[in-house]
This record gives C-alpha cells, sequence and structure tokens, in this order.
C-alpha cells in the first residue's frame, strides 16, 4: 500500500471507530474511556502532532535562510517575495470576497434562534491593534522567538541572516554550505516522521469521531454547509483556474500530489504542522526548485489563511442575520480588507480563526459574542479550512516557481 492509501484507510477506520464508540454513549469515568481513548489513543494522536511541530522552527529558519541566501545573491529577492506576498493576498482576497457573495445568497442566518442554534458562552481575546502587529512581527530576541514558536519573527530573521550570507563572499559560501547539508538532514527526519502518519492520523480521526456534535451539525446545518460549499469550491475551482492560467500546468495532477499534505493538514488542523509535508511534497513531487519552496512555503504556512478568510466571510453575514443586523456596501468592504491584512499576522495553529474573527466582527460593530454561536461546528470546519491553506501554499509555490522559470514541468507531469 502507498502512503497515501494508508492515510486514507487510517482517516476512514479512525472517524467510524470513534462514531461507533459515541454511539455507544460509554461513560466518562469508564475504564476504557479513560485509558484506552482519552488515554493511549489520544496520546498516539498527540505525539504525532508534536513530532511535526518539532521540526518546524529549524526547518523554517534553516530553509528560508539558504532560500534567501542564493535569492541574494541572484538579486532575485525583491521579485520573488513581492510575487509571493502579492499572490497571497489575492487569493486570501478572493476568498473572503467568495464567502460573502455565497452566504447573502443562501442567507444561513435567516430564521435562525436561540432555540434552533446551540449558544454558548464565549469570550473574546482583545485583538492586538495594527502597530502592535507591525512592530511584533520584527524580533528583538531571535532566540526566544523561536523557542516561543513565533513564526512571523523567526522568518523576518532568516530572511535578514540570509541577505547578509549573500552578501558575505566566501565566507558566506561556506555557512551557505553547512546549512544547505543540514536542510537535507532535516528532510530525512521529516520522511522518518511521516512515515508514521496513518497511525497518527488514524488516532487523531478517532478522537474526533467521539467528539464530533452531530447534534450542532443539524442544528446550525445551513451554516456549516455553506462554510463547506466554498471551502470546497475555492480549493477545486479558484487554485486549478489560478494554476492554468499562470503556471500554464495540469491542475489534476497538482491535486492529485498534494494529497498527502491535504490529509495531514486536514487531521492535525495546523498549517504550520503540516509544513514539512507540504515542502517535502512541493519539492520532490511538483517539481519547485528549493530556493523557491523554501521561501514560499513558510511564508505561505504563516500568513496564506484563505480558508479561515472563508469561514469569516459567511460567519460574519451569519452572525449579522442572526442579529437582525444589515450590513453596509462600505462594512462588506472592511471585513474583506480586515480578513485579508488579519491573516499575515496570524500563527499558524487550530482554533486561531476564531481570534481573527473577533477582529473582523469588531471592525464592523457586530457583536463578538456572536462567535459562540459557531464555536460547537468550528473543530470540524478548522480541519476543512487547514486543508484549503495548504492547498493554497502549493499553489502559490507552484506558480512562483513556473512564473520564475524554477519549476521542473518534467517531475510535475510524471
Amino acid at each position: 500500500m502507498s502512503l497515501t492509501v494508508k492515510i486514507l484507510s487510517a482517516m476512514a477506520a479512525g472517524l467510524i471507530l470513534g462514531l461507533f464508540f459515541q454511539g455507544l454513549s460509554i461513560s466518562p469515568d469508564n475504564y476504557f474511556q479513560t485509558y484506552i481513548l482519552d488515554g493511549l489513543i489520544d496520546s498516539v494522536g498527540q505525539i504525532f502532532i508534536v513530532s511535526l511541530k518539532m521540526v518546524v522552527v529549524p526547518l523554517v529558519f534553516i530553509s528560508l535562510t539558504c532560500g534567501a541566501a542564493s535569492l541574494g545573491a541572484s538579486g532575485s529577492i525583491g521579485r520573488l517575495g513581492g510575487k509571493t506576498i502579492g499572490l497571497y493576498l489575492l487569493t486570501t482576497a478572493i476568498a473572503v470576497s467568495s464567502a460573502l457573495l455565497i452566504a447573502l445568497l443562501v442567507n444561513p442566518g435567516m430564521g435562525a434562534s436561540v432555540d434552533t442554534v446551540l449558544s454558548v458562552n464565549y469570550v473574546p481575546k482583545d485583538p492586538p491593534s495594527v502597530k502592535e502587529t507591525l512592530i511584533a512581527v520584527f524580533p528583538d530576541n531571535p532566540i526566544a522567538a523561536m523557542a516561543e514558536g513565533k513564526m512571523l519573527q523567526v522568518i523576518v530573521f532568516a530572511l535578514f541572516l540570509g541577505l547578509a550570507i549573500s552578501k558575505s563572499g566566501e565566507n558566506g559560501k561556506d555557512i551557505l554550505l553547512s546549512l544547505d547539508k543540514i536542510n537535507q538532514v532535516l528532510m530525512k527526519l521529516i520522511m522518518l516522521i511521516v512515515s508514521f502518519a496513518p497511525y497518527g492520523v488514524f488516532a487523531l480521526m478517532v478522537k474526533l469521531g467521539l467528539t464530533v456534535g452531530v447534534d450542532e451539525i443539524s442544528k446550525l446545518a445551513a451554516y456549516f454547509f455553506t462554510v463547506v460549499g466554498v471551502l470546497i469550491l475555492h480549493g477545486l475551482l479558484v487554485y486549478p483556474t489560478l494554476l492554468f492560467i499562470f503556471a500554464r500546468v495540469n491542475p489534476v495532477v497538482f491535486l492529485l500530489k498534494m494529497r498527502e499534505a491535504v490529509m495531514v493538514a486536514f487531521s492535525t488542523s495546523s498549517s504550520g504542522a503540516t509544513m514539512p509535508v507540504t515542502m517535502k511534497t512541493v519539492e520532490e513531487r511538483l517539481g519547485v526548485n528549493a530556493k523557491v519552496s523554501s521561501f514560499a512555503v513558510p511564508l505561505g504556512a504563516t500568513i496564506n489563511m484563505d480558508g479561515t478568510a472563508i469561514m469569516q466571510g459567511v460567519a460574519t453575514v451569519f452572525i449579522a442575520q442572526f442579529y437582525g443586523i444589515t450590513l453596509s456596501p462600505d462594512q462588506f468592504l472592511m471585513v474583506i480588507l480586515t480578513a485579508t491584512l488579519a491573516s499575515i499576522g496570524t500563527a499558524a495553529v487550530p482554533g486561531v480563526g476564531l481570534v481573527m474573527l473577533t477582529m473582523v466582527l469588531g471592525q464592523v460593530g457586530l457583536p463578538v459574542e456572536g462567535i459562540g454561536l459557531i464555536i460547537g461546528v468550528d473543530r470540524l470546519l478548522d480541519m476543512l479550512r487547514t486543508a484549503v491553506n495548504v492547498t493554497g501554499d502549493g499553489t502559490v509555490a507552484t506558480i512562483v516557481a513556473a512564473t520564475e522559470g524554477e519549476l521542473d514541468k518534467e517531475r510535475f507531469d510524471k
């Protein structure tokens, strides 16, 4: 069996088993529930996620430093960086715009009431100001930023260091050679961890099957399936269209080759944790040159939040309709702008979309307590939107590589 088939089988088996045990309504203090389901199986899933996260910071730092040094030496870092960031912001703006449009056509919040929607208490966190977000991008202590997993700060430091290496002559070449060797070792470590993916995915899916709220989904069906529909539309229509127009490659081949990264993203709900798998897939299966992938993929895992932007667009319309508030065209434009810019300063971790949604709702004057209406189904939607985010990372890396002449089309088509 190929790794893809193993992961798919593990996902299906784990979800079915989890739903089966949920149907049995096992007591929370039951020995099997405590020690097997919540103990052993949950531990295997969490260990898998932690193992992926273990290599994220060193991989981002090393690969991005190498990429910046190579691009700095060739003088193309400004052009490539502009293309990459521009494409990420463009796809995010398309995502939130299409989400708002489709949500206004579907009207998921019309006719909803407290009796039909599960509402829970939600205490919103205060979002940072634009000034605080901008300052926080630059590290005052790079080592502390790595220890705390502040990826934007790690990225900025890696970019500056890479540029310095490219300007340092022979000394810089020696350092770059050493970093390249370390990068090769990290990729071997990633392949070792990924080989255990079926077991980790199985455990994560069992846990999901145990906790998925069937009642919540039925009460929030209009909202839930609107978000799912827009996510599928964005992943299977917008990305393939961009690939066909700008990269002139077969979108079906792209989607097939991205399947392992997408499945890991779905099961972990974290673009950051999936980044090692995304990097391996983009380089080895899609044929993107390492100096492009080492720049575009870590950046995308941090600032590309198309799936999250889609959730925010639909959620904004849903909450506004639920409270009987009519949004003006100016407010819709503010939602698009805020959701697009907010994606830049957001960590690639599970559940972060709700924090971003707090910022978006605050900008248009909607009650942030409305997030409590949708929190019951957010875990499952988080998995789907992370899969879309990772697909977007691969799309932009492929487009940038193709337009820079750094895409091995023979490897892509193979």
